[in-house]
């Protein structure tokens, strides 16, 4: 058998096959020989073991840069390119099939969602037609794989690869750990994938089978939650925020067309970072800034300010009235301007700005600074003019969710609290994390906006995308919540608009904010301005 082996990988692609007594159970490929395990492994599993390398060696591009990918997109895209080739081969050789469906990984416990447990399930998926799976991820994967496979051809690499970032991105948005220390390939016919990777001045792997981190990749920092696998963990000895309590709240579910009552829980925080300078600071305090905010010319009407001996109005000057009746009896020609108006001048209002603090906030721009970043500086400045931009009283919250039973809600400047050094501190220990439920964020905002005396009262929404969490596989089911969420907001007398810095945003953010009140910055560098804006024009109309 060995020797039909050496004479299949020879003849298909040029390799050289050679059984070693090696420590591990796994094959290993470097360049063109083959290294494949002795002792107790099975003829079946050699063969696949040969067929694979085979795959790898004619349809693969070896020595891929690696570096800027994390250690979840590499293990990711290598499981994809493993399925790519191999059904690139079982379609020249129909009979090679047999060997790959022979030697999968067993078939894991549905109930474990842990990563290698994931990649194994996508790996069956994927090799067998008629294997079914209840896991949607998996089903995703499948789904990608197929249409990439139709639309593009199997021998289209960029395809798949494509497929790889996106189902490795959905993997970090479902908090699935990853350890690349502690990771595998699953099927124990397939190579540690070291052949594919250039790994720059990486150590050279070992001989024997090893993890696929183990051959040279290494974990990026946990700047973007969702790809990385971070557990998002503030620094070390510091508070993270302080409870101050839970609430819940209804959700809206379009397909029943009714809310669930109680459906979510509000766990409201507020910063314990006070003091603290915050590496995310010092990041930006050498980075770009963004010059201070031109004071708006107001334009609302104040209905305490009357404007007297007016051409028209709608209302009569009384005084204007008497001098007419002393003209007429004068037998003087009168002043016509008989009547008042209202005129220019500061109306009270109350503004909250609700900030989206999700992982995708993260996510560095080209200018050097993330959505985060300039969230931050735009809160600071917003909160340092607001009296120039026709706001009476202001708060910065902020929100964040991890499924619908942590919908975290974060107080970082309060109304009556005012824009000092404890809300300058605050906003650089914050971090972006988890996702973006926005309905029950909305409802919960609304609720402390009830009590505010003024009768212009506003919720002002900044986010970089559409309502989305992980317990939550309907794209339209947070979107329509968050439309339901707003039209209560509405029915109280609280108006809710949004500057949405996306720009695919115009679908969602109309559907859920309506066709006025919502602004899109396509650079993030216009966002303070935009915000500011936004916020005027909130404190100059009457609730809608």
């Amino acid at each position: 058998m060995n020797a039909a082996l050496s004479l299949l990988a020879r003849g298909l692609a040029g390799i050289d096959v050679e059984v070693q007594a090696m420590a591990g159970a796994r094959a290993v490929l470097v360049g063109k020989r083959l290294l494949l395990p002795g002792g107790a492994a099975a003829e079946s599993l050699r063969r696949a073991m040969a067929a694979h390398a085979v795959a790898h060696l004619r349809y693969s591009t070896p020595a891929r840069p690696a570096r800027g990918l994390k250690p979840m997109v590499i293990a990711v895209a290598s499981a994809i390119e493993d399925a790519r080739v191999e059904q690139l081969l079982c379609r020249d050789f129909p009979g090679l099939r047999g060997w790959f469906a022979g030697s999968q990984a067993p078939a894991p416990d549905p109930k474990d969602l842990g990563f290698a447990a994931l990649i194994a399930r996508m790996d069956r998926m994927l090799a067998l037609p008629a294997w079914q799976d209840d896991n949607h991820w998996v089903n995703k994967a499948r789904r990608l794989f197929d249409e990439a496979a139709a639309r593009a051809g199997l021998e289209d690499y960029d395809a798949f690869r494509a497929i790889a970032s996106i189902l490795a991105n959905d993997l970090g948005q479902m908090r699935v750990r990853f350890e690349p220390r502690d990771y595998a390939v699953p099927a124990p016919y397939r190579d540690d994938n070291s052949y594919l990777w250039d790994f720059g001045d990486a150590d050279t792997p070992p001989d024997e089978a090893i993890a696929l981190q183990q051959s040279g990749a290494r974990p990026s920092p946990p700047t973007d939650a969702r790809n990385a696998g971070s557990d998002d963990r503030p620094p070390e000895g510091i508070d993270e925020m302080t409870e101050l309590g839970r609430f819940t709240y209804p959700e809206w579910d379009r397909r029943l067309e009714r809310l669930r009552t109680d459906w979510c829980t509000v766990i409201e925080k507020l910063p314990a970072w006070q003091g603290l300078r915050a590496p995310r600071e010092q990041a930006m305090a050498g980075g770009e800034r963004i010059p201070p905010l031109a004071p708006l010319r107001a334009r609302h009407l104040d209905r305490t300010h009357r404007l007297r001996r007016q051409w028209e109005g709608d209302d009569v000057d009384l005084d204007a009235a008497i001098e007419v009746m002393i003209d007429r009896r004068a037998r003087l020609r009168p002043d016509p301007r008989l009547f008042m108006r209202a005129g220019k001048g500061p109306r009270p209002s109350s503004l909250l700005v609700l900030l989206d603090l999700s992982a995708s906030a993260n996510d560095p721009g080209p200018h050097g600074l993330s959505l985060l970043d300039i969230e931050k500086q735009a809160a600071l400045l917003l909160a340092a003019s607001k009296a120039a931009h026709g706001i009476d009283r202001l708060a910065i919250h902020g929100f964040s969710s991890n499924t619908r039973a942590e919908v975290y809600y974060y107080r970082l400047l309060d109304f009556g609290q005012p824009p000092g050094a404890a809300l300058h501190a605050t906003l650089a220990a914050v971090q972006g994390r988890y996702s973006t439920r926005m309905g029950a964020a909305l409802r919960h905002a609304a609720s402390h906006l009830r009590d505010e005396p003024n009768d212009r009262r506003a919720i002002l929404v900044v986010t970089d995308g559409a309502p989305s969490d992980i317990d939550v596989h309907d794209p339209a089911y947070l979107i329509e919540d968050a439309r339901q969420a707003v039209a209560e907001a509405r029915s109280t007398g609280v108006r809710v608009a949004c500057m949405a810095v996306d720009g695919a945003a115009d679908a969602y953010v109309r559907r859920i904010f309506g066709w006025r009140d919502h602004g899109i910055a396509d650079d993030v560098r216009k966002l303070p301005l935009r915000l500011a804006h936004m916020g005027a024009r909130l404190g100059m109309l009457r609730p809608g």
